[in-house]
């Protein structure tokens, strides 16, 4: 089987090569790239990051942004990874008035002070730190998987029909919006072994679309 070209994201947030290597273990041969002409051409398109909104917008502002806008008009692949997911929202409570690309309604929320286990009532720690099912509509998921999260900050849509996959810190929250040819995880893949593999595999071949 030949190995499927996808480009990954360089907005100088994150560590892209985990990201690469992990997608060309997936069967993926991924090019790392910020430039615009690139972007709007890739066949598939990841966007990783870790970091501030802010930041993320920033980085987003101007050619790159309307390359990411072209190429999601395409109808090609998208996978957006934590940062990557959160800068389709319009806004983020991390950064008011900062505005991320708003593909997705809604907005991006931190988590509540004093989350607590409902289980045994134990304070819950954020940064939401570890390892979560996730489960939800969509085929990425297989009927459930366990990913990796880093993150104080969570997606909100407000349209029905984008959130694809839930997980639980203190309550549901949102762990990954989809429609069309747009995935987007809070989760790291790269980082969630045979679950996430598959997952950058199924991306790759579009089984999720």
């Amino acid at each position: 089987m030949s190995s499927r070209p996808v480009v990954v994201l360089d907005l100088g947030m994150g560590n892209l090569r985990s990201v690469a290597r992990a997608l060309d273990r997936a069967g993926g041969r991924s090019q790392v790239s910020d430039d615009p002409d690139v972007i709007a051409r890739a066949e598939r398109l990841v966007m990783p990051g870790q970091g501030q909104f802010r930041d993320c917008a920033l980085a987003l502002a101007g050619a790159r942004g309307d390359a990411v806008r072209a190429f999601l008009a395409t109808g090609r692949p998208y996978l957006g990874i934590c940062l990557g997911m959160q800068a389709l929202f319009g806004s983020s409570e991390e950064a008011p008035g900062t505005v991320g690309l708003g593909v997705v309604p809604g907005e991006v929320r931190r988590f509540s002070r004093g989350l607590r286990d409902p289980a045994t009532s134990a304070r819950l720690k954020v940064p939401h730190m570890g390892w979560n099912q996730v489960q939800g509509r969509h085929p990425a998921w297989r009927g459930g998987g366990w990913f990796y999260f880093v993150h104080s900050f969570h997606c909100v849509p407000s349209e029905d029909g984008w959130s694809a996959g839930t997980s639980d810190h203190g309550g549901a929250f949102c762990a990954a919006v989809a429609r069309d040819n747009v995935l987007a995880c809070q989760f790291h893949p790269e980082k969630s072994g045979a679950d996430g593999l598959a997952l950058l595999s199924g991306f790759l071949e579009a089984r999720w679309s």
